[in-house]
């Protein structure tokens, strides 16, 4: 079975100022993304579908997509705001497209099997991918809206240089997620506990062990069908504002609430990071420099 791996990459331009500055991570100057696509690679999955902007799809193709031509399959999604279902139209004076649920839309025409979701800036590690391929090679039964959630411990996603929005996940006891709830403001405290940052001032502690969302998915292809159905749902309701966002996990959220969809719910051993601020950038490569040292990746990955 064909598996295929969906990077959201549209921000990246934005983000970085110019593809071309990239953050080199890697120890012979591979970005963040390079080791999200090896590890793809050496888990199952014989696909690539980036989903960028049509207005660096040229630079894009030459500084990022060239590197893997001949080793995996590598195709293109383009999220555009106004790339919107029906009659709808982009109101006057937005900017942005619509979030990472608008990102997976715009790759409709190409998800007709299996396939995860990732962020392009962000490290999984070789387990998450590991446990997104086993899932989707052994199709569940038919019936419900299908998939899993490659989780991550709370406390192995924190930033010691300030806080982090989390999504922190709830399960039913049978392996099955019931609830993404984002926290918006988590960071560790100076005494080493793990608190969460409510819109009242006040902080609720946590204990670092809870599962967290890190946007890492796995999907069957039906998938591609609810995400158009809620994304109309989405711009009944609000579609005229000019900074509103249909997000992934809320999709995830209301299928579940409506008894529609069954998410799978896999822990991933590894530890994620990120660079969410410039000052994460020489723990990121200092942790990467570790895993090549290690033998866990090559010194060169492509």
């Amino acid at each position: 079975m064909s598996l295929s791996l969906l990077i959201l990459a549209a921000g990246m331009g934005s983000r970085y100022g110019s593809l071309k500055q990239l953050d080199q991570m890697g120890p012979s100057g591979e970005t963040v993304m390079d080791y999200s696509v090896f590890d793809a690679l050496r888990s199952g999955f014989d696909r690539v579908i980036f989903v960028i902007r049509r207005d660096f799809e040229e630079e894009f193709k030459n500084v990022i997509g060239k590197r893997y031509e001949g080793k995996v399959k590598i195709e293109y999604a383009f999220q555009d705001k106004n790339d919107l279902p029906g009659n709808f139209k982009c109101p006057e004076g937005r900017e942005k497209p619509w979030g990472t649920g608008h990102a997976v839309y715009a790759a409709r025409h190409l998800l007709n099997e299996p396939f995860a979701v990732i962020n392009a800036d962000d490290f999984y590690g070789r387990d998450s991918y590991k446990q997104l391929a086993e899932y989707l090679s052994n199709p569940p039964a038919p019936g419900k809206v299908r998939g899993c959630i490659a989780s991550f411990i709370l406390s192995n996603t924190l930033s010691e240089n300030g806080s982090v929005s989390r999504g922190i996940c709830s399960d039913d006891g049978k392996g099955h997620l019931t609830k993404v709830v984002e926290n918006t403001r988590i960071y560790r405290r100076a005494d080493g506990k793990v608190v969460s940052l409510m819109e009242d001032g006040t902080e609720v502690e946590l204990t670092g062990n809870e599962p967290a969302s890190m946007n890492s998915w796995g999907f069957m292809p039906e998938m591609v069908n609810e995400i158009e159905k809620l994304f109309i749902e989405f711009l009944n309701a609000r579609g005229t504002e000019l900074k509103s966002e249909f997000y992934l996990p809320g999709v995830v959220d209301s299928l579940i609430n409506s008894g529609k969809a069954e998410i799978a719910m896999r822990y991933s051993k590894d530890s994620w990071f990120g660079v969410t601020y410039k000052e994460d950038r020489p723990f990121v490569q200092a942790a990467l420099k570790r895993l090549v040292d290690s033998g866990a990746y090559p010194e060169k990955l492509f």
